[in-house]
């Protein structure tokens, strides 16, 4: 395992990152060792805003996981090899106000310094919240508000300055 924390070094992990996040998915992870929720993202984006190399991740205000968004000022996202597609369709299809998701799938959670990562992930990057904001539902695009938005709120963006990357 190593632990890359050198700005540049995490700008060039956060571009090979981009194609993975939308085809191949991601769990997003808030808490900590004691207390924690993960979800499965797709949305999302990796870049840099005030001079520091982040990650937004948006979440819907009725999912299990925004409290503990909301509550804690890290969270992680993990990526993983293909074979584990199958347990990121169960974390995101499942919620952890009903049960241990994650005992549903082959993936081991492991608590890190600010957060919680996973064993079979192959890159995790550790965020600390530096801005979060719900959407303006009136600046979202008609479409979108009819086709995303129809039976729920607007989801809240939260930015996370990338800390660490853990290989």
């Amino acid at each position: 395992m190593a632990i890359i924390t050198d700005k540049h070094q995490i700008e060039q992990i956060q571009s090979e990152l981009v194609p993975r996040l939308v085809n191949d998915w991601a769990l997003l992870t808030a808490g900590d060792a004691d207390d924690w929720n993960t979800m499965t993202i797709a949305w999302g984006s990796l870049g840099d805003i005030w001079w520091k190399p982040v990650v937004d991740a948006y979440v819907v205000p009725s999912r299990y996981t925004y409290g503990f968004m909301e509550r804690h000022d890290w969270f992680t996202v993990s990526f993983f090899p293909p074979e584990y597609r199958e347990d990121l369709q169960i974390l995101g299809s499942k919620s952890g106000r009903d049960g241990n998701k994650v005992a549903l799938t082959k993936l081991t959670p492991k608590a890190l310094d600010h957060g919680v990562g996973f064993e079979q992930a192959d890159t995790t990057l550790v965020c600390r919240k530096i801005y979060q904001q719900p959407l303006d539902p009136a600046a979202v695009p008609a479409e979108v508000m009819a086709s995303t938005y129809a039976n729920m709120g607007t989801h809240t963006l939260f930015i996370g300055e990338i800390v660490e990357v853990v290989r």
